[in-house]
C-alpha cells in the first residue's frame, strides 16, 4: 500500500448498520441463554419434585347436634297500675331549680317489708329535698311509709313514724340489726347516712349512737344488711358512688351540644371507698371497711377506684359464706370474695365480672343474682347504660369463673338501646323460671333532640324465661303480654317486688326520678300453682342469707332471702316460687345463714308456709 495515498474513511450510516447487527446478534443470543436456563430450571425440578402421595378418602365428619327450639307460646301476665287507687299519692323531689347537679338525676329507692309485723308488706319510699342554699320553705317532702290492709290498699302513715324527716335520701335498706324482731331502717343519702330503729312500729334515729352516718362529704346509694362473719348479728355493706360537691359539679361546664347545661358524667368525678360497718351486738357499729379489704385503689394513681351504684349479697361458690358484688358505673365491677376470716379478696378481674367481653368497663346501675336455670348455675345480671347490653354473668357449681352469657341467652341485644336502672329476678308468670325485669329511663329531659334513638322515659321490661330448651333463652314481652299500663314509659329507678294482695302473684313497684311511682297489680290468669315461704327465727337470730331449695318432680328451685336487690331498693323477704303445673311439692329445704339445715314437706300449694326455725335454748 502506498502511504501517500489518504485512509478509507467510513460513513456513519455504515457505523449504524454494523451496530444493528450486532443488537440483533446479542439479543438472539440472550434468548437462547434465557431459554436454556429455563429449561434446565425445569428438568432440576423436574428431577428434585416432591412425589405426591395417593389421597385417602374423607372420613365423615360428624356435625353437632342442632339444639331443639320448640317454637315458646309467649305468656299473658297483665299489670294494671293501681298506683293512685291503692292510695299512694307519693311523688319524688330531686331539689332541681335547672342546674342540673348530679344528684337530682340518680334518685330514689324504694322497700317492701314488715314494718308493723302483721303479715302483711307494707312501702317505704325514700324521698330527696330542696338544697339548703336554695333556702327552701316549709313544708318540705319527707320520707314516705305506707302501712297495707292486707287487701293491697295502702293507708300513708308517715305522720308520727318518726320516718317523717327531710333530707337528701337516695336508698333504702332494711333488716333487724338488733334482734329484736323488728325490722330497721337504714337510709343513704347526700352527706350522712341515717338508721332508724323501730321501736314497735314507731323509729327512732341512731345514726349517731350506731356509728354508721359515715362522712358529710359522702354520697351513699344502694346498701344491704348481712351477717358476713356469721356471728348472728347483722353486718351493713354501703356503696358510695362518687366525691361530689355542688362547687365540682359547676365548676365543670357539663354540656349537651345545641341544647345547654346537662348532668356531668361520672369520669369527671374522682372515686370512693364502700363502707362495711360490723355489728358489735350493742346498738354500736365499728367501720372494718380497710381491714376487710375492701378499700380498692386505682394502680396507676392510688386513688380511690369504686363509683358504686348497686350491690348483691350472694354466696357465689356455695361455701355458707356471702360474698358481696358491686356494680360500679364507668369503672370495673367488684367482687369481694368472703375469705371466712372477717376479710375479702377482691376477685372481680380474675372472675369474669369487672369487665365486658372486649374488656371494657361499662355504666353499671342495678345488679341482682338467681339461680334462673334451677340447677346450679348461677347468674348475676347487671343493667348498665344506654347503648350497652345488659350484662349476665354465669357460673356453674362452685366456680367463681363466670362468663356472660347475655348474647347466647338472647338478653343482650333487646336491652341495648335503653339506659338500666333497677334489675330484678321474679317468677312473675309462676311457672318455676325466675324472669327478668328492668326499670329504664334517661338521665337527661332533652336527651331526644341530640339522640333520636333515646327518651327521657323510657318503657320497663320483662324478659321472659323460656328455659335453656328454647332458641332463645329470654324473650322481651310486649304489650300485649303486659298490658299497656306496664309498658306506659317513665324515668325509671328503683324496682321491689311484694305480693301486696295474697293472691300468690308478685306484684312490683317502680319509682321514677322526679315525678310518682307506679305500683303495677299482676293479673295473671295463668292457672300456674305457687309456694310462699316465710322463715322466722324465735330468738330472732338473722334470717337474711339463708338458703331455701323448693323441689317438685324433677325440678328444684333455689332462692335466697335477701331483700337487697336491684337499685337503691328492697324487695320483700317473702319468697314467692311458682310451680307451674305441679300440685303438689315433694321437699322444701332450708339452710339457715349459720349452716343448720331443716327439711319439712308442705301440705299444700298455693298457700303460704311459715317457718319457724327450731327454738335454741
Amino acid at each position: 500500500m502506498n502511504p501517500t495515498e489518504p485512509e478509507h474513511e467510513t460513513s456513519g450510516e455504515e457505523i449504524s448498520a454494523d451496530d444493528a447487527v450486532i443488537g440483533r446478534a446479542f439479543r438472539a443470543s440472550l434468548t437462547v441463554i434465557v431459554c436454556l436456563a429455563a429449561a434446565a430450571g425445569i428438568g432440576i425440578w423436574w428431577w428434585q419434585r416432591p412425589i405426591p402421595q395417593p389421597v385417602a378418602d374423607a372420613a365423615p365428619v360428624d356435625l353437632p347436634a342442632v339444639r331443639p327450639a320448640p317454637a315458646a307460646t309467649l305468656p299473658k301476665i297483665p299489670f294494671a297500675d293501681i298506683t293512685q287507687a291503692a292510695g299512694i299519692d307519693f311523688v319524688h323531689a330531686s331539689g332541681s331549680t335547672g342546674l342540673k347537679l348530679l344528684p337530682e338525676t340518680m334518685g330514689s329507692g324504694c322497700a317492701f317489708f314488715d314494718y308493723d309485723n302483721d303479715g302483711d308488706p307494707d312501702l317505704l319510699f325514700v324521698n330527696s329535698c330542696p338544697w339548703p342554699w336554695d333556702n327552701p320553705k316549709p313544708p318540705l317532702p319527707t320520707m314516705a311509709l305506707y302501712r297495707n290492709d292486707g287487701q293491697g290498699r295502702f293507708d300513708n302513715v308517715t305522720a308520727g313514724s318518726g320516718l317523717d324527716v327531710t333530707f337528701y335520701g337516695m336508698g333504702v335498706a332494711v333488716g333487724d340489726y338488733n334482734n329484736d324482731g323488728w325490722t330497721d331502717v337504714f337510709f343513704t343519702a347526700v352527706g350522712k347516712s341515717r338508721l332508724f330503729r323501730n321501736d314497735g312500729g314507731t323509729f327512732v334515729d341512731v345514726t349517731a349512737a350506731a356509728g354508721v352516718g359515715g362522712e358529710e362529704a359522702d354520697w351513699s346509694s344502694s346498701a344491704g344488711w348481712f351477717d358476713y362473719d356469721r356471728d348472728g348479728l347483722l353486718d351493713l355493706f354501703v356503696c358510695n358512688y362518687v366525691r361530689w360537691s355542688r362547687d365540682i359539679d359547676l365548676a365543670q361546664d357539663f354540656r349537651l351540644v345545641g341544647i345547654g347545661r346537662a348532668f356531668g358524667p361520672p369520669f369527671a368525678f374522682e372515686g370512693t371507698f364502700p363502707r362495711l360497718y360490723r355489728n358489735l351486738g350493742n346498738g354500736t357499729f365499728v367501720d372494718v371497711s380497710e381491714s376487710a379489704g375492701i378499700q380498692i385503689r386505682n394502680p396507676a394513681t392510688n386513688v380511690p377506684m369504686a363509683k358504686s351504684l348497686g350491690l348483691s349479697l350472694v354466696d357465689l361458690d356455695r361455701d355458707g359464706w356471702l360474698d358481696v358484688v358491686v356494680a360500679n358505673d364507668t369503672v370495673q365491677n367488684f367482687v369481694f370474695h368472703n375469705q371466712r376470716d372477717g376479710t375479702f379478696a377482691e376477685i372481680g378481674a380474675i372472675s369474669g365480672v369487672a369487665f365486658d367481653q372486649a374488656g371494657n368497663a361499662r355504666g353499671a346501675m342495678g345488679i341482682d343474682a338467681a339461680f334462673f336455670r334451677n340447677d346450679d348455675t348461677l347468674g348475676v345480671a347487671i343493667g348498665n347504660f344506654s347503648n350497652e347490653m345488659t350484662a349476665l354473668y354465669v357460673s356453674s357449681g362452685s366456680s367463681l369463673q363466670f362468663t356472660d352469657e347475655a348474647i347466647a341467652t338472647g338478653l343482650g341485644p333487646p336491652s341495648r338501646l335503653d339506659l338500666k336502672f333497677g334489675v330484678l329476678f321474679a317468677d312473675l308468670d309462676l311457672d318455676g323460671r325466675q324472669d327478668l325485669v328492668t326499670a329504664n329511663g334517661h338521665l337527661e329531659e332533652e336527651i331526644h333532640q341530640v339522640q333520636a334513638s333515646q327518651h327521657y322515659a323510657q318503657a320497663p321490661h320483662v324478659f321472659w324465661n323460656c328455659g335453656p330448651a328454647a332458641s332463645s333463652e329470654f324473650v322481651l314481652l310486649k304489650d300485649e303480654s303486659l298490658g299497656p299500663d306496664f309498658v306506659k314509659p317513665l324515668v325509671g329507678r328503683g324496682i321491689a317486688m311484694s305480693d301486696i294482695d295474697a293472691d300468690g302473684d308478685l306484684d312490683l313497684v317502680l319509682t321514677a326520678s322526679r315525678s310518682a311511682p307506679r305500683l303495677l297489680r299482676n293479673d295473671q290468669q295463668t292457672g300456674h300453682h305457687w309456694l310462699q315461704v316465710r322463715l322466722d327465727d324465735p330468738n330472732h337470730r338473722p334470717v337474711l342469707g339463708a338458703l331455701v331449695e323448693v323441689t317438685a318432680g324433677q325440678q328444684t328451685q333455689r332462692q335466697c332471702v335477701m331483700p337487697a336487690r336491684g337499685y337503691l331498693s328492697q324487695s320483700d323477704s317473702t319468697l314467692t316460687f311458682g310451680l307451674g303445673a305441679a300440685t303438689a311439692v315433694d321437699t322444701v329445704r332450708i339452710t339457715w345463714p349459720d349452716g343448720e339445715t331443716q327439711e319439712l314437706i308442705p301440705d299444700q300449694v298455693d298457700t303460704r308456709l311459715v317457718v319457724s326455725r327450731p327454738r335454741q335454748q
